[in-house]
């Protein structure tokens, strides 16, 4: 690294050779490949039977299986949060309890209200869209909007009167009451479980980072940033990006987490260790050995103590605690300052209101063609095409095969199983639970494996409302599937996101005063160490939401040049300035000067 001063500013960018196109090819291989499961997969999977079955037998017991979509409605409110601290889980679970039931609320009092089915469908795609930038802007999910989307489309096409609605309501926010129990349950047997995942994956990212990093940011043989480093052949660079999202994640878990307690100030040190691997990574001064951080990970993320390592080198031991900065992140000003940056993400000016708008045109136009063709059930088209409105083309075309594949695979389990679940109502509500069960499990893999398991789920589910014939229900699924996706997918193509270049634009600006301010302080022998932690915190959370901006809009078509060079150079400094200021974090450190390009 070299010793000459860097201003503040954008980094340099040199000519390189011509880029490849900016939009990623549409393929059916990736769209369906298999991935590891989730390391958490169990957790949902657990939650949604445990808040499911207890409603079901209470039901069944009572001899009304019919009500089974009301409870259901609150029950499937146990799948959201399982990353998020149980603290930040109980607030974030409670909005969506509420948020569920009120989008049932408009849905029961419109089908109340009027037998339309034009009105219906456009209620329908309405709720679609709101529910779509709600979640998509508080960032609540997986699963994301597709669930209250369901919920909401399913209820408005069941009969119902203005007498009804209370009951219903009630009975779904007591199903929910009883959701938000059983996700924060694991709280009275492990209080800092998610914390532990969280700190566990940052050091696992890390020590994938440390083992292969690639060329050395600054090093000679760093070839800058041209986009073919990030080839298979050279996953430094990815390996880099994976691990500062996850060390993000990691300090946000914690930030978010509550009070400190002598586990989280172990988890902080572990996260401060994962932080030095993966900013400057490979053999040198310091270096953090791989194995050690893998070892790390498996004990933090088991039921024994949590591993308490040594300070890293240069690292004060009064620098481990976060507790300035989480107690300005709960002080009166900061929360005006996150309710006004949620006004921004649903502002007129934001890149989320063109994927409301696809999702508006798709449902719409799916409903509207099902009515057309004399499908009863136009709520299923409504949520294949919800499903399919993603942030940009490239997604948009993966989960259209991926959803039509399960959900054409998932009628054939409903055939084999429909005979099973007619043998009596308490096999019927097995069969749901074990297939809510199976979506969970599977779904990690790919959507389309999930899908195979919610199709039949969901076609069970009319059978509580009385028998159905099974070729009309498999006949109107595959009609609705087929011309949701296509509907879906049109949308996606004909309104497209041009602001997620605007998105990266921003993104650049913020990075680059993220870098400045970094240097700033750890150029300063008088900065407090608390401004020297929280502004590395800022750049990197800074370059995990440039790459994450970049990726949507690379995979978005029909947009302006997007500034490719700038955003990898950007990058590159980026991460050169954590590696250089990774040297400098206590009071007594003493640190070589920032390099420059």
């Amino acid at each position: 690294m070299s010793d000459t001063p860097v201003r503040p500013g954008r980094p340099s960018v040199r000519r390189l050779p011509p880029l490849p196109p900016a939009v990623r090819g549409l393929s059916p291989a990736s769209a369906l490949r298999l991935s590891p499961p989730s390391d958490t997969w169990f957790k949902p999977a657990l939650s949604v039977v445990a808040a499911s079955a207890v409603p079901h037998l209470t039901l069944l017991a009572l001899g009304r299986l019919d009500l089974v979509i009301y409870s259901m409605a609150g029950s499937l409110c146990a799948l959201y949060g399982h990353g998020l601290p149980y603290a930040r889980r109980a607030r974030a679970l409670a909005g969506v309890v509420l948020g569920m039931a009120a989008g049932l609320a408009v849905s029961l009092v419109t089908a109340s209200l009027t037998g339309s089915t034009a009105v219906l469908i456009a209620v329908g795609a309405l709720l679609a869209a709101v529910q779509k930038v709600l979640c998509d802007a508080t960032r609540i999910g997986p699963p994301a909007h597709v669930i209250f989307t369901f919920v909401s489309s399913a209820a408005l096409f069941a009969p119902q009167r203005l007498d009804q609605i209370p009951g219903h309501l009630a009975l779904t926010l007591g199903a929910g009451a009883f959701a938000w129990l059983v996700a924060l349950a694991p709280a009275l047997v492990r209080r800092e479980g998610p914390e532990r995942r969280a700190v566990a994956r940052a050091l696992e990212a890390a020590a994938v980072c440390a083992a292969d990093p690639g060329p050395r940011n600054g090093d000679a043989a760093d070839p800058g940033p041209d986009p073919r480093n990030d080839s298979a052949a050279d996953p430094g660079p990815r390996n880099r990006r994976a691990a500062a999202a996850a060390v993000h994640a990691a300090w946000r878990c914690l930030l978010a987490s509550g009070r400190p307690t002598p586990v989280r100030r172990s988890l902080e040190r572990l996260v401060v260790q994962a932080e030095a691997a993966f900013v400057a990574p490979g053999p040198g001064a310091g270096a953090v050995d791989p194995d050690r951080l893998r070892a790390w990970a498996a004990l933090t993320r088991g039921r024994g103590p949590v591993p308490t390592p040594a300070p890293a080198p240069g690292t004060a031991d009064e620098l481990y605690g976060i507790d300035a900065e989480r107690t300005a992140l709960r002080a009166r000003e900061a929360r005006r300052t996150s309710r006004r940056a949620l006004l921004c993400r649903l502002g007129p000016g934001s890149p989320l209101l063109p994927v409301a708008v696809r999702t508006l045109f798709g449902c719409a136009l799916a409903g509207y063609l099902c009515a057309a063709l004399g499908v009863g059930r136009p709520y299923w088209a409504i949520v294949t095409a919800a499903s399919l409105c993603q942030a940009n083309l490239t997604l948009s075309w993966n989960r259209a095969l991926q959803r039509t594949l399960g959900n054409l695979l998932g009628v054939l389990v409903f055939a084999a199983v429909l005979p099973v679940s007619r043998i009596s109502p308490l096999a019927l509500v097995c069969c749901c639970l074990f297939f809510g069960f199976a979506a969970e499990a599977l779904i990690t893999r790919n959507y389309w494996l999930g899908s195979v398991a919610v199709t039949p789920m969901a076609l069970l589910v009319l059978e509580f409302g009385g028998a159905h014939p099974a070729g009309e229900l498999i006949g109107d699924r595959v009609l609705d599937t087929v011309l949701g996706a296509a509907a879906g997918f049109l949308a996606a193509t004909l309104v497209t996101n041009r602001r997620a270049a605007g998105r990266v634009e921003r993104a650049l600006d913020a990075t680059d005063r993220a870098r400045a301010a970094a240097e700033r302080t750890g150029a300063d022998p008088a900065a407090a160490p608390a401004d020297r932690d929280g502004s590395r915190r800022t750049l990197t959370a800074s370059l995990v939401e440039l790459r994450e901006a970049g990726d949507t809009a690379a995979g978005e078509w029909w947009q302006r040049a997007l500034p490719e060079q700038r955003l990898l150079a950007a990058e590159r400094a980026g991460h050169r300035t954590l590696a250089a200021t990774a040297q400098r974090r206590g009071p007594t450190a003493h640190a070589p000067s920032i390099g420059a390009e």
